[in-house]
Parts: structure tokens; sequence; C-alpha cells
């Protein structure tokens, strides 16, 4: 496969974890991070990464944007939900490891 339709096949993959991600928004950041070990905050921060590798400067305001499909703080407000307890304590045991 030549680098470049890998590179539109990874970006076609990446568009649609994104989509479903949207579609989900009902699972919390602290459940990705306690079940996968990265959330949409990881992914933002990649994306700014991988663009600043390739000399483009993003804001953790605009990278966020791209990932959470809106201004980071109108998602906050109307999708999160405070961690429960047992999230918490999953979230800590898993940061020892």
């Amino acid at each position: 496969m030549d680098e470049p339709t890998r590179t539109g096949i990874e970006a076609a993959a990446f568009r649609r974890l994104l989509q479903h991600l949207d579609a989900h928004r009902e699972v919390q950041n602290i459940d990705l991070m306690n079940l996968a070990g990265f959330c949409r905050n990881c992914l933002a921060r990649w994306y700014r990464e991988a663009a600043a590798e390739r000399g483009v400067t993003l804001d953790d305001g605009a990278a966020r944007e791209r990932i959470y499909g809106m201004p980071y703080g109108e998602w906050k407000a109307r999708f999160q939900r405070e961690a429960t307890p047992a999230q918490q304590q999953d979230f800590a045991a898993r940061r020892k490891d």
C-alpha cells in the first residue's frame, strides 16, 4: 500500500472514530480512560501535536473543538456528568499502574 492511500485510510478511520464518539456522548471521558487509557482530551492533544509536527499551530481549544464537534465548554455543560465515586476510584487505581 502506498503512503497516500495509507494516510487516506487512516484519516477516514479517524473521522469514523470521531463520528462514533459524537454519536455516543453518554460515554464519559472517565469511562474511556478507565477502559481504554485515553479519552477525547487525549485525542485532542494528539491532534494538536500531529499538527505541530507538520508546522501547523493549534491551541488546545481549537484541537478540542475538532474532537468534540463544538467548543469544549459547551460540550462539558451539555454532556459531561459528575464522575461517580466508583469511577473516580477506578481511575485512581489505574493511575497507580
